[in-house]
């Protein structure tokens, strides 16, 4: 049998009803509260990451391969998608799929608006079904017939500055020498949250844009490559651009949005600062219940002292007591942390202002690893607290502590 872990429970029991136990109510709440607020937080930033990083991606791909410009224009240099190029980027050992686009400026027109947009011809690899969550209203544009189409998507922000609608036409102006026009039928409205797409961007198929440029079908602006693991993208950045042309230029989409991204990784410092100011806390609360428990049970500690039981025996009733209430908070702070979560995720009860945040409701995204290494980070880290009361045992004497009342 442990006796000190047998003492250890017999102590907590005997507590209860007592002030000690409200002191153990409230350090088991402090810990439990303070992990549930961490895992939240957790999962609410690898929401708001994964979300705002998955719709960036269904528009832009992980790398962007184009032609190497000194150009900060819109409109893409030309490059050729010639079986060589489709093949060496296939055959690349992180490379998912690819999808080439075309990038062209036009100026939409109805009776009262004009609005300056850009837009984006794509053919029939575009995932189409990963982009149907942005889709608000009627369908994405049939990209997939041999002849190209007028049909076009449009965001909820440029349909409603230029009223239009599902099944309306809208003439567009493409801006080149001389100009040339075309009357676009509005299939589908999306939306994304993030300006930079929602502000001029509308899609189109790409061999509306080959068609204006006078392209021959084997030329695109460039091609969107979207890799397996977005933790090796610049390791997957260099070694194609080691690997293509000299004429060609493979650019991140994380440095094409640099700002979005920035901003991102400032949240990982806020979630760091919480995890800091909650780990103080939690170990704080655990010195002082233990200073309490020392204090109420001194005459015990004289007793045992008195009938030959070493220091390290006693510091070790204490620590298993510490961890009791340790391991209590940790699980009431899992149970309220995720499932809090799981709510949020399932019935999305908090809005968020799109217009600010990107998004509609609180993202939530669980990492059980995170969650494992949060509950090993709070064990380990205010364990190692229990050592700082129990320290003071060795300075009890026997004599003084069997009086102490």
């Amino acid at each position: 049998m442990n006796l000190p872990f047998f003492i250890s429970k017999r102590i907590s029991k005997e507590a209860s009803g007592s002030f000690s136990s409200i002191i153990n109510r409230v350090a088991v709440t402090s810990i439990g509260l303070g992990l549930a607020v961490l895992i939240i937080a957790f999962m609410v930033l690898f929401g708001f990451k994964k979300e705002i990083k998955d719709k960036i991606y269904s528009f832009s791909g992980h790398l962007i391969v184009s032609k190497y410009t000194l150009s900060t224009s819109f409109e893409e240099s030309s490059i050729i998608v010639n079986d060589s190029l489709i093949k060496t980027l296939q055959e690349y050992p992180l490379t998912k799929r690819i999808q080439p686009y075309a990038m062209k400026a036009a100026l939409l027109k109805t009776d009262e608006e004009v609005q300056g947009v850009i837009i984006k011809g794509v053919d029939e690899s575009f995932d189409t079904l990963g982009f149907d969550k942005h889709m608000v209203k009627g369908r994405f544009p049939n990209v997939y017939d041999e002849k190209y189409t007028t049909e076009v998507a449009l965001s909820r922000r440029v349909s409603n500055y230029l009223t239009l609608d599902v099944g309306d036409e809208v003439l567009v102006y493409f801006v080149q020498n001389p100009p040339r026009f075309r009357r676009l039928q509005v299939t589908g409205i999306y939306e994304t949250g993030l300006e930079e797409f929602d502000e001029k961007i509308i899609i189109g198929d790409l061999g509306l844009v080959r068609r204006m440029n006078n392209w021959a079908d084997s030329i695109a602006g460039g091609i969107e490559v979207f890799i397996s693991d977005t933790d090796q993208l610049e390791k997957a950045e260099t070694e194609l651009f080691n690997t293509l042309g000299i004429d060609l230029y493979v650019d991140k989409v994380t440095d094409r949005y640099l700002q979005i991204f920035e901003w991102l990784n400032l949240l990982n410092r806020n979630v760091v600062i919480l995890l800091t100011i909650i780990l103080f806390v939690s170990g704080t609360s655990i010195i002082s219940i233990l200073l309490i428990l020392i204090m109420e049970r001194t005459q015990m500690i004289g007793i045992l002292k008195s009938v030959g039981a070493p220091n390290q025996l006693i510091r070790r009733i204490f620590v298993f007591n510490g961890l009791q209430l340790i391991v209590k908070g940790l699980f009431w702070g899992n149970a309220i942390g995720l499932s809090l979560g799981m709510i949020q995720k399932q019935f999305k009860l908090i809005p968020l202002d799109e217009a600010n945040y990107y998004m509609s409701h609180v993202p939530i995204e669980i990492d059980v690893l995170t969650i494992v290494g949060l509950n090993l980070l709070i064990l380990l880290l205010i364990g190692l607290t229990l050592l700082i009361p129990v320290a003071i045992i060795s300075s009890v004497k026997p004599v003084k502590a069997i009086r102490f009342d």
